[in-house]
């Protein structure tokens, strides 16, 4: 059989009186794009590249500082390639070769956007994977790309391509950091919107060279950054002085070793917040920052504490990490969330309130959700589901995530187990319901829950990828800021459900983080931290969460909004899901749900997640989805369909199928805004120009007692066109 995707790779020293070999192939002859590897074995560093002009490029390379001291090159070819698939090649090797440790890169960051073309996924996804193993043949790699996928040193590496929503944040960052009146930022996003991230994105970013940043491909925005790049290098020099302040110990241990691994990083940059105290900074990044923390229940940190306040010349009693920060940096910014915030220790939501109001404060928002393929449908459920906000909703259920309740914990701990065996990363995390006993003696179980005996996380360092961490069980503290493909959820004896009330109760009793709830004398402040927990560990599965509840009472009430069996959930790899491409392969869904009937119930359209639409389909920017209610459009839209519309360019619409908001003429008594109808306009000539005489909005049903909507001239100011329909999705 012939090999479906033909690949050449040839190896060739890189030396300057080498140049006259590799201009000998046939391929490099033609100006054919390809992609290469530059490598030094012996200093264990590499530079990946592609180009269309390989001599030139070479010499180019020949006379560069640090890419001159690499000593081979390994040029990967194929008839089959094209200036798109070169540079989704290269990136993507830039991205597994950062994470597979066996070079360090001196690339700079891939460049901003990430990018779509003909073939993407039929043809070159599969000989990038044929590429891969040939590179481990030839010695270049060393891990699979399955291991790869599932390996922190890849998901927190800073070779990544920036979605649309962190692309903006990212510009809205650099101005804030240009801007004199701006000390301070504070960039907020739920779990799994992003921030980590856009934190080490921003930070390789500045502290690499202008020459080795990948501009190809960038997007709509590259000149703007382009702009905004140069003058931080102007205003903070070519190598900033930057932390990342990372508050908890194992997330910092974890992102330690990804910054290992990338030239131009060290470890020494990623730091604990009392090593602010060492120096001052221009800027300072805080992942995390919700867990910074302040003077209250701090155990054996209280020394740490009180040492590092009085240094900096502060009062221990009255201050706080955040001060700390502002203190020693010239920038700083804050990736937050408030939701996140899970003990008296942590700084209060007070602080950053206040910070706010600060003039030099300025504040950004992420939102779209990145970590789990529920997407933001699944942010708010679960949300709504531990605030008792679901009353008259469907279950929950999605083809995209899997989420299953479970009455047997023998079960339970069986199914998590299987996913870890077929997809690697799926870990047991309970709320702090169980004392830590087996911390001190080690044949101790810690947890027992129908006769199956298990023990707390056996490390507090790196746990999620520790060997036996399958067999333990996590708790918030060794999996905030994690990614995991399933999560088993075990609602533990602490929290339960109060059929009178109506809602989640917690029992303090059986709370045993006692760092966690010392001093803390109003309830409602428990319930809060507690609730903050379960929400932050019910989003740390990409794939789905698994739940059992020890409380019989809130099984039942799980049980009646989490459908009993799961959705068929499609064959996709693990950890990464297939990429959402802003307005490349995707287009935001607005909730309008618009009706092809009666124009829908009052609402307020609202961005709630992406859409992929079928390859081929052009969109840009001007593109978006709703889903259309009702049978009056039925000849055309199924009752129910989601539809792709385009905001509506102007011009004559006459014919066409558009989404119309109506601004001041709403039916008072049904609250009336959109519809969806064929538009049709009557128009007038005056000493003006032209003029609607009548607006009317026709149904395409097959039921005949739909009837059309007739504006009059003097209700067309109360009308405005959203969007034209495009097609049904």
């Amino acid at each position: 059989m012939s090999d479906p995707h033909p690949l050449e790779i040839s190896r060739f020293d890189f030396r300057k009186d080498a140049l006259e070999q590799i201009r000998l192939n046939r391929l490099t002859q033609g100006h054919w794009p390809l992609v290469y590897v530059l490598s030094n074995s012996n200093r264990g560093r590499a530079y990946v590249g592609e180009t269309a002009d390989t001599i030139t490029r070479m010499e180019t390379h020949l006379k560069h500082n640090e890419k001159s001291r690499l000593t081979v090159v390994h040029l990967i070819q194929s008839d089959k390639f094209n200036k798109s698939a070169t540079l989704d090649i290269e990136s993507n090797l830039i991205k597994y070769m950062a994470a597979d440790g066996k070079f360090t890169l001196l690339n700079g960051n891939l460049g901003l956007a990430d990018h779509n073309y003909y073939q993407k996924e039929q043809v070159y996804a599969g000989m990038f994977r044929q590429l891969w193993d040939r590179l481990l043949a030839e010695g270049i790699t060393q891990h699979s790309l399955e291991h790869l996928d599932n390996s922190d040193l890849f998901k927190y590496s800073p070779y990544k391509s920036l979605s649309f929503d962190q692309r903006q944040g990212l510009l809205g960052i650099m101005y804030a950091l240009l801007d004199d009146k701006v000390k301070t930022l504070i960039v907020e996003g739920g779990a799994g919107t992003g921030k980590s991230v856009l934190a080490i994105f921003l930070f390789k970013l500045l502290q690499s060279d202008l020459d080795d940043f990948n501009y190809g491909s960038l997007s709509s925005e590259e000149s703007e950054f382009r702009e905004l790049l140069s003058k931080l290098r102007e205003k903070f020099g070519a190598k900033p002085k930057m932390a990342l302040v990372v508050p908890m110990a194992s997330f910092r241990a974890t992102l330690k070793k990804a910054f290992a691994n990338v030239a131009g990083l060290s470890p020494r940059m990623v730091i604990s917040p009392s090593q602010l105290a060492e120096q001052n900074y221009d800027i300072v990044l805080v992942d995390e920052a919700h867990r910074l923390r302040q003077r209250q229940n701090l155990g054996a940190y209280y020394g740490t504490f009180d040492k590092t306040a009085i240094k900096l010349g502060m009062d221990p009693k009255i201050c706080s990490e955040v001060d700390w920060v502002i203190q020693q940096a010239s920038k700083a910014v804050f990736f937050y969330d408030l939701n996140q915030t899970i003990k008296p220790s942590d700084a209060s939501t007070d602080a950053f309130r206040e910070l706010k109001k600060s003039f030099t404060t300025q504040t950004q928002q992420l939102v779209s959700q990145f970590r789990v393929r529920g997407g933001n449908p699944y942010v708010q459920f679960v949300s709504r589901l531990l605030h008792g906000q679901l009353d008259g909703n469907k279950p929950y259920q999605s083809k995209h995530y899997e989420l299953r309740l479970f009455d047997s914990f023998d079960e339970f701990v069986k199914t998590v187990k299987k996913r870890d065996h077929e997809h690697g990363l799926s870990r047991m995390i309970a709320g702090y319901a169980w004392p830590w006993r087996s911390n001190k003696d080690a044949d101790l179980f810690d947890i027992d829950i129908e006769n199956i005996q298990l023990k707390w996380n056996s490390t507090s360092s790196d746990w999620i990828n520790a060997p036996n961490s399958v067999n333990e069980v996590g708790c918030i503290h060794t999996t905030q800021g994690y990614d995991l493909n399933y999560a088993g959820i075990i609602f533990g004896r602490e929290i339960g459900y109060d059929k009178t009330r109506r809602e989640i109760v917690i029992r303090p009793e059986l709370y045993f983080d006692r760092n966690g709830k010392q001093s803390i004398k109003d309830p409602e402040e428990l319930t809060k931290y507690i609730l903050n927990i379960y929400q932050t560990i019910l989003l740390r599965g990409i794939r789905g969460t698994f739940i059992y509840a020890c409380d019989p009472d809130l099984r039942e009430y799980l049980a009646q909004h989490i459908a009993p069996e799961p959705a068929v959930i499609s064959n996709v790899a693990d950890i990464t899901p297939v990429p959402v491409k802003p307005f490349i392969n995707a287009v935001p869904v607005y909730d309008l749900v618009a009706a092809a009937g009666d124009f829908s119930d009052q609402q307020r359209a609202e961005h709630k997640e992406w859409l992929r639409i079928p390859e081929g389909e052009r969109i840009d920017k001007s593109y978006f989805a709703c889903k259309v209610q009702g049978e009056s459009m039925n000849n055309v839209i199924p009752n129910g369909a989601m539809c792709l519309f385009r905001s509506d360019p102007g011009g004559s619409r006459n014919g066409k199928i558009v989404l119309v908001e109506m601004l001041d003429n709403v039916d008072a008594e049904s609250g009336s805004h959109y519809t969806v109808k064929e538009y049709a306009s009557v128009k007038a000539e005056n000493e003006d120009g032209w003029t609607h005489e009548q607006i009317v909005l026709k149904p395409r049903s097959n039921d005949a007692g739909y009837e059309p909507i007739v504006l009059g001239a003097d209700e067309a100011g109360g009308f405005r066109v959203v969007g034209v329909f495009v097609r049904v999705l």
